[in-house]
């Protein structure tokens, strides 16, 4: 018969509870998870994570409950799957038939709730979806990764990793990795700059670990966990690559400028604009070809298309063509809701109120 058993299991970093297994600890990490999942509630998938001894009490991915014994600490890590977009179609009252054969402008729902979708819905006979053009796209469009994937590196920078890991696999030696330096942390900037600009303490950690996961030759003596030096390599390589896409004209980053900050503001890290969360489409660039300008002659057409009757589908084009000037426009300006409603009346308009409701969209 099978001793009881206590675990102690992290859910979040500030909800921390006690598993009772009256009957010991399962004989499977299936059987586990589901007691978790049904005790504590927990929504959508997950794994579990052991503290190793072996490896200075780093987490490791639970396979085995053999791995695992009495009053042992287990984490709860969420799977996050890739967003979803559901349609849901319903029957609408007659004076808002035409209505309905309009192209559903997302940058409505990026604007009012801070969350940008680009799916839109086309007018005509056909009930068709269509994507926004990749131009009114931002360069980011996921999630930072549960598990950080190091890129591949230039190859004699490969070969020289290759031959180190097989060398501290024999004797333990480390890789004097100063010839390859540059081109590591280019390539780790470039691949952490398609997730966020402004990477969290945490998140370089991420990447550090993976790095000296991945290429254990890499570790650094006296680190307290192999990768602190990394780590703040990283820091300071991060700053200096969004140093060289401002000078390259990248909105996201030029709106933090010192150029752009009020005098009492300028300071490198005071009044940061950054993403929240949920925003794939922050600051994109005007589309190909277009200038402030001309999308300001847009703008004022709109203004005259609002006043016409059954003409949804010219407002959601010319909407979806002006996107990137509106999100300029509530970035650098952030202007007051009555203000903004009177250069842009489309974008609170009753009718696109109604379709959005229609539209579920999962992040």
């Amino acid at each position: 018969m099978s001793h009881p058993a206590k675990l102690r299991i992290i859910l979040k970093d500030h909800n921390i509870r006690k598993l009772d297994l009256p009957h010991g600890i399962p004989g499977t990490v299936e059987e586990l998870e589901s007691i978790v999942k049904d005790t504590f509630e927990v929504d959508g998938k997950f794994t579990l994570h052991y503290k190793d001894a072996d490896f200075g009490e780093e987490y490791f991915s639970l396979t085995s409950t053999g791995d695992i014994k009495d009053k042992d600490t287990l984490k709860v890590v969420q799977i996050i799957e890739p967003p979803t977009v559901t349609l849901t179609f319903s029957d609408v009252d007659s004076s808002f038939i035409s209505a309905s054969e309009t192209l559903v402008n997302a940058s409505a729902m990026s604007e009012t709730s801070s969350v940008s979708c680009g799916t839109s819905c086309s007018s005509g006979s056909q009930d068709t979806v269509i994507l926004s053009s990749p131009e009114h796209l931002s360069q980011r469009l996921q999630r930072w990764p549960t598990s950080f994937s190091v890129p591949r590196f230039a190859y004699d920078t490969e070969l020289l990793l290759a031959s180190g890991n097989e060398a501290f696999k024999k004797d333990g030696t480390k890789l004097n990795f100063i010839p390859v330096l540059p081109d590591i942390l280019e390539k780790l900037a470039e691949t952490i700059f398609q997730y966020v600009a402004y990477p969290t303490s945490a998140q370089l950690a991420d990447v550090a670990e993976a790095l000296v996961r991945q290429h254990p030759c890499l570790k650094e003596p006296g680190s307290y966990n192999g990768c602190y030096g990394w780590q703040q390599r990283l820091k300071y390589k991060m700053g200096n690559y969004r140093s060289k896409l401002r000078g390259l004209g990248c909105l996201e980053l030029d709106v933090n400028s010192l150029k752009r900050k009020q005098a009492h503001e300028k300071t490198p890290s005071k009044n940061l604009k950054k993403p929240r969360k949920a925003e794939v489409n922050y600051l994109p660039p005007n589309p190909q070809g277009e200038t402030e300008e001309s999308l300001e002659k847009e703008r004022l057409q709109l203004l005259d298309e609002v006043k016409k009757r059954n003409n949804y589908r010219i407002i959601s084009e010319k909407m979806a063509k002006t996107f990137s000037s509106r999100r300029q426009e509530v970035v650098n300006l952030a202007p007051p809701v009555s203000d903004f409603k009177s250069r842009w009346p489309a974008l609170f308009d009753a009718t696109q109120v109604i379709l959005l409701n229609n539209l579920e969209y999962n992040l």
